[in-house]
């Protein structure tokens, strides 16, 4: 009989490999939004209330988003590594530009402080990362392989590997898992909010939008990426 091949035996059969070839000081799941809760419930089952957690605490989230983290860390009784911008860099960063510069000269430097410094310096500790990405999520990721050479945050002297478990997965597929296993979600979903980033930076859409439309939306649809994702990363299997 032929074994049928669900998104979710699929994403399972990755992250057990990620955890059989990386110790669970050598890799981490990167923790923001509703598909990395679904990483986090099927990565439990794997390893227990010892599953590598991480997530960036931007200083600009929602008050829903920081008890949406709270919510996640006691259900699921594990450790959660909050990253946080460099204090410095930042302090200097908003007395020139101000608070709201983004607006002006697009999102990318702010992000470049506020989450993809800290991201650099939590992976500088790892060997392996793992994302809640997925291919339909936009237009920058609709190559998305289900593991990569990350280039991005690699070295000449570390070689950084990506996992993408939920790349062949729909919108669907995620709101489908959450609701049959009782997975907690950020709540500001229930207020149209689909793609959910930086308070100054994510807005509601309505149900024909793109999903990620309300991310930096004075922006054109190819910019939508803050620098955390590379899209030019070659694919490893």
């Amino acid at each position: 009989m032929k074994t049928l091949h669900t998104p979710e035996s699929t994403t399972l059969d990755c992250l057990r490999d990620a955890f059989s070839r990386f110790g669970l000081d050598e890799i981490a799941i990167s923790f923001s939004g509703a598909e990395d809760v679904v990483l986090i419930h099927l990565g439990v089952q794997i390893v227990g209330d010892a599953l590598p957690v991480f997530t960036l605490d931007t200083g600009r989230l929602h008050t829903e988003t920081y008890e949406f983290i709270e919510r996640v860390r006691q259900h699921y009784q594990i450790d959660i590594d909050v990253m946080f911008p460099d204090a410095p860099m930042l302090e200097n960063f908003v007395r020139e530009k101000g608070l709201f510069s983004f607006y002006d000269d697009g999102h990318l430097e702010c992000c470049a402080i506020r989450k993809v410094d800290p991201l650099r310096r939590k992976l500088t500790r790892l060997n392996a990362w793992i994302t809640g990405q997925r291919r339909d999520q936009g237009v920058a990721r609709t190559e998305l392989p289900l593991e990569q050479l990350d280039t991005a945050f690699s070295t000449p002297e570390r070689e950084l590997t990506k996992f993408n478990p939920l790349a062949n997965w729909t919108s669907e597929n995620v709101w489908d898992y959450i609701r049959r296993n009782d997975v907690p979600y950020n709540t500001l979903h229930d207020q149209g909010f689909r793609s959910i980033g930086c308070a100054p930076c994510t807005r509601a859409v309505t149900p024909d939008q793109p999903e990620r439309a309300g991310r930096w939306w004075w922006e054109h649809e190819e910019d939508k990426e803050c620098g955390l994702h590379i899209i030019n990363i070659s694919s490893k299997g």
